[in-house]
Order: C-alpha cells, then sequence, then structure tokens
C-alpha cells in the first residue's frame, strides 16, 4: 500500500475546522472545567452538532459518512489542547457505538446510532472487571437466560462515559456459557441506563483526564431482553478483541495529539520566556529539546495514519495497529516530561497546558492495553507464541 499519508482536501477541512473549535471553544473553558473535575456537558453537546460522534458511521445511521481516519484527525486535533475532550469522543465512538455498528442487529443500529451519532447520549463499553480486562479468561461477570430475558450479575471498573447525564447504554461482556474445555463463553449485552439493579458509582478520583467520566459499574439481578445480545452468543471475546484493535488507532491519534501539544506550548513559552538576557528558546539546548519533540510527534502521526489507512482499506493492520500505540503513548509521555521542564517551575502550576498534559499522559501507556501487551501483540505477529 501507498506510504503517502497526506490528507485529502476533505480530511484537511476537517482537520482545520477541529484544530479551530480546540482553540476557540475548548481552550478557554477545560481549564477551570479540569481542575473542578466537571464533566464537559457544554463542549460535547457542541461537539455533537458538529458531527464529530458521527464521523465514521454512515449516513444511514446518523453519522457523517466518514472514515477512522476522519476519526483520529478528529482526536489528534482535540488532544492538541485537552485529553479529557478527546478521550469522551475516543470513547463515545470506538467503545461506545462502535460495538453495536459492526456487530448489532439492525433494530439495535436503528435504536441507538442515532442518538449516538448526534451527541444526544453516550455510550460505554464494560469490559474492564478488577481481575480481567485483556485477560478473558478472568471475567467473572455473568449473564443468565431466564425466560426471554438475560439476568446480569457482577461489576465492572474504569469504564469511560458510563456514568453521565447523557449515557443512554452500557454494553457489557458476560459469561454465557462454558466451553467443553471448560473455558468461559464471552458475550456482549446491551444494558440501558436506569434498568433496575445497574448501579454506578460516583466518579473516580483520578490523576489526569479529570474532565473525563470514569465509573465503576456493578449488576444486581439486572433483567434486559434476550434480543440485547450484540452479535452471536459466545462471540464477544472475538467482539472486542476486534473493538480493542481499532481502538488503539484512535488511542494513538490521541497520543499524537498530547505530544505535539506539548510541542506546540513549549515552542510558544520558549520564546517569551527570558533568562539570563535572551529568549530561553535561543539556547540550543532548548532548540535540539522541541526538535526532539517534533520529531517524535511528526513520527507518531506517521505511525497511527499508517494504521488507520490499512483499516480503511481493508487491510490486516492488528500489528501496525499495536506498533503505532506502543510507540505513540511513549512519545507523549516523553514529550510531556521535556514540555515541564522546558516550563521549569512553571511547568509544575496547573495554570500552564503542560502540567495538564504531563497528568494526563501516563494514561496512555496503560488505558486500551498496556504496552507490555502491545509488546507482546507484535511479537505475536512476527510469529512467537506466548
Amino acid at each position: 500500500m501507498s506510504l503517502d499519508h497526506r490528507l485529502t482536501p476533505e480530511h484537511e477541512e476537517l482537520r482545520r475546522t477541529v484544530e479551530a473549535f480546540a482553540h476557540d471553544v475548548v481552550a478557554p473553558k477545560i481549564g477551570d472545567l479540569y481542575e473542578r473535575h466537571e464533566f464537559p456537558y457544554e463542549i460535547v453537546a457542541e461537539m455533537g452538532r458538529m458531527g464529530l460522534f458521527g464521523l465514521p458511521f454512515p449516513e444511514e445511521y446518523g453519522g457523517m459518512g466518514g472514515d477512522y481516519l476522519a476519526l483520529g484527525i478528529a482526536l489528534e486535533e482535540l488532544a492538541r489542547v485537552d485529553s479529557s475532550v478527546a478521550i469522551t469522543l475516543e470513547a463515545g465512538v470506538s467503545l461506545g457505538a462502535m460495538p453495536i455498528y459492526l456487530f448489532g442487529s439492525e433494530e439495535q443500529k436503528s435504536e441507538w446510532l442515532p442518538k449516538m451519532c448526534s451527541g444526544e447520549i453516550l455510550g460505554a463499553f464494560g469490559l474492564t472487571e478488577p481481575g480481567a480486562g485483556s485477560d478473558a479468561g478472568g471475567t467473572r461477570t455473568t449473564a443468565v437466560k431466564d425466560g426471554d430475558e438475560w439476568v446480569i450479575n457482577g461489576s465492572k471498573c474504569f469504564i469511560t462515559n458510563s456514568g453521565t447525564d447523557i449515557t443512554g447504554l452500557v454494553t457489557v461482556t458476560a459469561v454465557t456459557g462454558r466451553k467443553a474445555d471448560g473455558r468461559p463463553e464471552i458475550s456482549s449485552i446491551i444494558v440501558p441506563s436506569g434498568t433496575p439493579g445497574f448501579t454506578v458509582a460516583a466518579p473516580y478520583s483520578k490523576v489526569g483526564w479529570n474532565s473525563s467520566d470514569t465509573r465503576e459499574l456493578s449488576f444486581d439481578g439486572v433483567r434486559v431482553p434476550l434480543a440485547n445480545l450484540v452479535g452471536q452468543e459466545g462471540r464477544g471475546y472475538a467482539q472486542f478483541l476486534r473493538i480493542l484493535d481499532e481502538g488503539r488507532i484512535a488511542i494513538s491519534a490521541l497520543a499524537t495529539g498530547l505530544a505535539q501539544g506539548c510541542v506546540d506550548e513549549s515552542v510558544k513559552y520558549a520564546k517569551v520566556r527570558h533568562a539570563f538576557g535572551k529568549a530561553i528558546g535561543d539556547n540550543q539546548a532548548i532548540q535540539f529539546k522541541l526538535a526532539d519533540m517534533e520529531m517524535r510527534a511528526h513520527m507518531a502521526r506517521i505511525g497511527w495514519r499508517d494504521a488507520a489507512s490499512r483499516l480503511v482499506a481493508g487491510e490486516p493492520f492488528k500489528k501496525e495497529a499495536a506498533i503505532a500505540k506502543l510507540y505513540s503513548s511513549t512519545v507523549a509521555v516523553d514529550n510531556a516530561r521535556e514540555a515541564t521542564q522546558i516550563h521549569g517551575g512553571y511547568g509544575f502550576m496547573n495554570e500552564y497546558p503542560v502540567a495538564r498534559m504531563w497528568r494526563d499522559s501516563k494514561i496512555l501507556e496503560i488505558g486500551e492495553g498496556t504496552s507490555e501487551v502491545q509488546r507482546m501483540l507484535i511479537a505475536r505477529e512476527l510469529g512467537f507464541a506466548g
């Protein structure tokens, strides 16, 4: 395939539009919301009106008819300014709506996707548990058939977009049976918000992403119709592997945006901060730091766009997604550390965006598959077992 990842005129127009939105709408508001740990409802509503939540979905379901590359472009531009807003979009699309679009019935798509594409509601994906995430064998949440209903019991943790005022549903993975060898069969089931027995805990106190909604969920005899099964019974494991593969591209785009945002803020600061009679940016030591930061962000961008282009073209992309996610998350942490160093004491003050970026960067090496998991996936693609 071509390695020319320059944007089409349509994608470039989207990039400029989201860039302007991030600087004109997000930047002036997000600092105060972040420090108060408040969800950015007005910003999210505007993103819905812009069609960002519907970027990769067909128009017949209320989407914009775009592709995953378009989603990544939007995520990168948002994350250059703030990651809480970016992860709200990422989780709403790739974890909330995408499972229903890829695996749901026509009835499920017609009922839920238009409202998610417009930003009227958010969806969440209930995968992680205290003892299970990518390790599906550790899943303890169960769903048992009782007449024409599923009865769900268990808990989930670290679930994004699961407890906002506009959360409409959580797609939950649960054990619905056992294979002949005793391994669990995992299925995915839609649980609408407000269903009796479905409890959403208070928001976590987090190091970063403070304007993003993250909760623990519990299910105590939750009953939903059998028709809420997403895809085939027992195929939930394969489904969430596909969701995570795609999600890694989105997280890589977000991480690239944070890395580039660190460059943006550091370049501005280096030009106006004076020490010993000159701008600190006149010092070669600072210039070299900035050059390395720009290099890392540039290469991360090539990585996620390559993986996204393969996905859009219908080509295998698992290895490239893992590489992009591993590299870009590492780059985000590196650039956030260097940006803080360039800002000196001010980099430790929350009034400066780089302090927020520093706090937000570390989770990128953990969420949607740790760096260790990415290395394992890459090694498997190279033909090694384990």
